[in-house]
């Protein structure tokens, strides 16, 4: 009798002893699976911001030239733009593009750009800091000197312009699908432009000025830019681009004051198999309307005078280029052309109503390097062409840029 409650005292030990181990192994089990996570986890942490993944590079492109007028005789150019991009893991990324040239004897040294980007998804990319305002084609994409087919900036573009070139703000771009159609955007927010009162400078009084910084009110500029896609081969885009916010300063009867810009675009590039060649066709239009202000005047500071402040700019710019034919020479060549025209307010002390035409042919030395020659034919429907104009006359230019 006492063998069989020894027998089965022993069997419930045993069996509690082997349930106990299982539970304990089954805690182990999940405690190394838990382990193993938190690992894969500080890996991947690990391997995204580790020093050995991020990268640096240097990119950018620089350019020189000769200008001939009839009253100079002049090299002209020598600017070196260097480009850094420091990419610190896949999603983030951080870029920046400096200008360096030579005027009047010294070095002139300005930041074009430089931000922040996060990738958000695959669709999706925040940017922050100084950034080249999406405001149609010729500013964010066609700006480059071994990019741009003539040697100059279209009448409006550039640094003295009629439309923006960069700001300080927030962005966000991307691209997706309508359907069929592809299409790519950004949305920004930006400090804006800054209208001159005309308190100091009479003579430029309505005028707004770009990139100026820091801000002279609490407002702020909201922009965007869509373009659409049509064809299933991208050959064609159409975008649409408009920005508003206020342009007076704070503290002042014109701190209310607003301005509208807007445009419109085009990029067209085809294959044309029957005769051997590349088509590339560019065009933007583009409108800034400012609100109604009084002005001092310049010839006597206590008159005040109005206009109505509404600019309008465009330029229409092909160029065909034989890449495909078999004769080394002539593949290497491009035939460009472009038209723009400036109008400003009449009645403004920077009023110009100017037409320029330029014609060149280009020379591929290879992909990124190229030299330019063309002949420039302006015109002025005024006497005096102040404010944002280029120069008149005729001019004929030889540039050699290369990008890098």
């Amino acid at each position: 009798m006492k063998n069989q409650y020894l027998i089965l005292f022993m069997t419930l030990m045993l069996a509690f002893m082997n349930k106990n181990a299982n539970a304990q192994e089954v805690q182990s089990t999940d405690e190394i699976q838990k382990l193993k996570q938190e690992i894969e986890l500080l890996k991947n942490e690990s391997d995204t911001y580790r020093p050995g993944k991020s990268k640096f590079l240097l990119r950018g492109y620089a350019h020189s030239g000769l200008q001939i007028t009839d009253e100079e005789f002049s090299f002209v150019g020598g600017s070196f733009n260097p480009l850094f991009i420091y990419k610190q893991s896949d999603r983030l990324l951080f870029e920046s593009e400096w200008a360096l040239e030579q005027s009047g004897g010294e070095i002139e040294l300005e930041i074009e750009y430089a931000n922040m980007s996060y990738l958000l998804s695959k669709n999706l990319t925040f940017r922050a800091g100084k950034i080249l305002v999406p405001f149609g084609i010729f500013v964010p994409n066609l700006h480059p000197a071994w990019i741009n087919k003539i040697p100059t900036a279209p009448l409006g573009a550039g640094h003295d312009g009629i439309i923006p070139s960069n700001d300080i703000g927030l962005e966000l771009r991307g691209g997706s699908y309508l359907g069929n159609i592809k299409v790519n955007y950004s949305i920004y927010v930006v400090n804006g432009s800054q209208l001159n009162d005309g308190e100091e400078e009479p003579e430029e009084a309505g005028i707004l000025h770009h990139a100026i910084f820091p801000d002279n009110n609490k407002g702020k500029t909201f922009g965007s830019r869509f373009g659409f896609f049509p064809f299933s081969d991208s050959s064609l885009e159409f975008g649409l681009s408009g920005m508003y916010g206020k342009v007076g300063a704070k503290d002042t009867d014109k701190e209310d004051v607003t301005a509208l810009h807007y445009a419109f675009d085009i990029s067209y590039i085809k294959t044309l198999s029957s005769i051997s060649s590349v088509l590339d066709i560019k065009a933007q239009y583009s409108a800034v309307n400012v609100d109604d202000a009084n002005y001092p005047s310049h010839e006597n500071p206590e008159e005040l005078i109005t206009f109505d402040n509404n600019s309008t700019t465009w330029f229409a710019q092909v160029s065909l280029r034989p890449a495909l034919v078999e004769n080394s020479f002539v593949r290497r060549l491009e035939f460009a052309g472009r038209y723009s025209t400036l109008k400003t307010p009449e009645g403004a002390e920077w009023e110009t109503d100017q037409s320029q035409v330029d014609l060149g042919i280009n020379y591929w030395i290879d992909w990124r390097t190229v030299f330019k020659v063309s002949y420039q034919i302006s015109n002025s429907n005024i006497e005096e062409a102040g404010g944002h104009g280029g120069a008149e006359g005729n001019a004929f230019l030889i540039h050699w840029a290369i990008g890098f």
